[in-house]
């Protein structure tokens, strides 16, 4: 199983892709997302997101600027103000 996450800012999809965990900078401490989470909404502080493409692989770090995340029956949205390349 593999769960949907997007990343977007205000004015494009950064990106649209099925993986197997991301961990987003809530503002209340990180937490961990995987395929069948509950529904599930947060704001989030700058920091890194963390995308496992598989149960055993390194993590990818994007940095994020502000913003919410939403976990829903159609994967994690994670909605950032910023993203930095």
């Amino acid at each position: 199983m593999a769960l949907h996450f997007e990343l977007v800012t205000p004015t494009k999809l950064v990106r649209s892709e099925d993986v197997h965990m991301v961990v987003v900078p809530g503002t209340e401490g990180e937490f961990g997302v995987l395929e069948g989470h509950a529904p599930f909404m947060s704001t989030i502080k700058d920091g890194s997101v963390q995308v496992y493409r598989t149960s055993d692989s390194a993590p990818e770090q994007i940095k994020v600027r502000g913003g919410f995340a939403e976990v829903g029956t159609n994967g994690l949205t994670v909605l950032a103000e910023q993203v930095e390349d």
